[in-house]
């Protein structure tokens, strides 16, 4: 009988890892674009919820085409995938080039308002393209089938999405630190004003690292597309999460954003087992103790000395 209980245990701890896995999984790819754009532009970029819901709402018209001409799941899934990359990275462009850039160098806060105008403007053209009805994108849903694991069932996209955010978030790192392109960018922001006098082109930094970043928050719409309910309002409860995973990490640190993310998917998949009516508090409770002890975040990102 203690041998059945500690399997039962077992499972249910099990459970817990693999749901906070998951959850923290799609987050950390939202919070690595936001850190992101927040380390070059040092922007914290209220949008950027919106870009999600954009890329959640671009994957599901995808999928959705490729389903009415009775193409299979995997033709379905790269469609999204592509049609996001393309459409993303076009609006990341078009908002820092055509909006932001006329706003550097005056104070945060004006900067901070900009972004929030944008993120109600999307709110509203998102309404105005799809409505205000629900919308499933179920089909890349199906692409794995279902996988057993110690004993429990999984839908296997779901664990999947667990590799594919490390995948993503090493070929971030990856870019930053070993290449020279990221180099630039690192140079950007740990000293702008010496970047400069090297004849690193800011503006064009500015761009990429924008385009990027609402790259990435529309990748992790597209992949959280197939498992939810599309609507408005989606964006709000993105950018609260993807906020405190970037105050626990460390605000502009890459690493931080997957410890970040990490410790807020456990919590929340704990609190939804244990405490369900608990769920936002436990985030905002990691979060508070995180910083009571370090208040830039667990990863302090390297500033330059000032003399």
């Amino acid at each position: 009988m203690p041998l059945h209980h500690n399997c039962i245990a077992m499972n249910f701890y099990l459970t817990i890892i693999l749901d906070g896995l998951i959850q923290a999984s799609w987050l950390f790819v939202v919070a690595l674009g936001l850190t992101l754009v927040f380390g070059v532009l040092k922007i914290l970029n209220i949008a950027h919820g919106s870009l999600y819901a954009l890329g959640a709402y671009v994957a599901a018209t995808a999928v959705t085409m490729v389903a009415a001409h009775k193409l299979p799941p995997s033709v379905g899934f790269v469609a999204m995938l592509l049609a996001v990359a393309l459409i993303a990275s076009a609006v990341g462009l078009l908002l820092e080039r055509g909006l932001l850039k006329m706003f550097y160098g005056r104070d945060e806060v004006v900067l901070l308002l900009v972004t929030y105008a944008v993120f109600l403007i999307l709110e509203d053209v998102t309404k105005l393209i799809w409505g205000v009805n629900p919308i499933y994108a179920t089909q890349p849903y199906e692409l794995f089938g279902n996988l057993e694991f110690a004993g429990l069932y999984y839908v296997g996209y779901d664990l999947v999405l667990i590799p594919v955010s490390a995948v993503i978030g090493f070929a971030i790192w990856f870019g930053l630190n070993r290449t020279i392109t990221g180099k630039i960018v690192l140079a950007v922001i740990h000293n702008q004003e010496m970047s400069v006098s090297m004849g690193v082109r800011v503006n064009r930094v500015y761009a990429f690292a924008f385009a990027l970043g609402a790259l990435l928050a529309a990748i992790a719409g597209a992949l959280t597309a197939p498992k939810i309910s599309i609507q408005p309002g989606l964006s709000s409860d993105v950018i609260i999460l993807s906020f405190a995973i970037v105050v626990i990490g460390g605000l502009g640190s890459v690493e931080g954003a997957a410890v970040g993310a990490v410790l807020v998917g456990l919590a929340r998949a704990a609190s939804v087992h244990l405490m369900p009516q608990a769920e936002l508090f436990v985030i905002y409770l990691v979060m508070a103790g995180v910083l009571l002890f370090r208040p830039e975040g667990l990863f302090k990102r390297e500033t330059a000395r000032r003399i």
